[in-house]
């Protein structure tokens, strides 16, 4: 089964990509971490986003799309896989369609902007061993000190309210266009994130077993 997941940033798609990939026994492909792994190899493409990278531009659709390509036919992938990130842009999903991938099921995970907002800017981080928490989803012993090694508990640049609203303003305008591209080729079912992780993933099963 060949599965996209959408869903703004805060959604959960990383966390229920995860546990859909081990109930069915196929990979999770992140963009980011797929990045990370052709830097990491030396692949011809991922040379060509660690020049842009190191110039400090943005890598282009071309690279990006050339190293999802490098990483779904490997044979891991030969029975599926799950995009997380991927495709952002109709240009990319267009890029994705003319490479002859068909896929199966398109789940979009809707989280109202402002439950992303509470979710993300709630978040904190130990900075020493890198432990998550949040201020009223899972609270430390002590307001501020992490429960596993006493370091101080810091809000990331990423996590702020206004970066926030800035990342959801560039998804809304980039990415959720999508769901209209993908609800024309009858591949979009449309699941509503719970406050459950548990809950939403029970969704998401059925929308993709139905």
């Amino acid at each position: 089964m060949k599965i996209i997941l959408l869903g703004a940033p805060g959604a959960g798609k990383g966390t229920q990509a995860e546990v859909i990939c081990n109930r069915y026994n196929i990979p999770a492909i992140s963009t980011g971490n797929i990045i990370r792994e052709a830097l990491k190899t030396g692949t011809e493409m991922g040379l060509k986003a660690k020049s842009y990278m190191e110039s400090g531009a943005l890598v282009p659709d071309e690279v990006v799309i050339g190293i999802i390509k490098e990483r779904i036919v490997k044979d891991d992938c030969k029975d599926g896989f799950i995009l997380d990130g991927f495709p952002r842009t109709i240009p990319q999903a267009e890029a994705l369609d003319k490479m002859g991938i068909v896929i199966d099921k398109v789940i979009d995970i809707e989280v109202p902007d402002e439950k992303i907002i509470n979710r993300m800017s709630g978040r904190r981080v130990c900075e020493k061993c890198g432990a998550s928490y949040h201020l009223e989803y899972k609270k430390p012993k002590v307001e501020g000190i992490c429960d596993a090694c006493s370091g101080t508990l810091i809000q990331r640049k990423d996590d702020h309210p206004d970066t926030v609203k800035s990342r959801l303003d560039v998804y809304h305008s980039e990415t959720e266009p999508l769901k209209d591209y993908y609800e024309k080729q009858g591949k979009l079912t449309v699941v509503e994130g719970q406050e459950e992780i548990e809950a939403t993933t029970r969704l998401l099963i059925e929308a993709l077993e139905a």
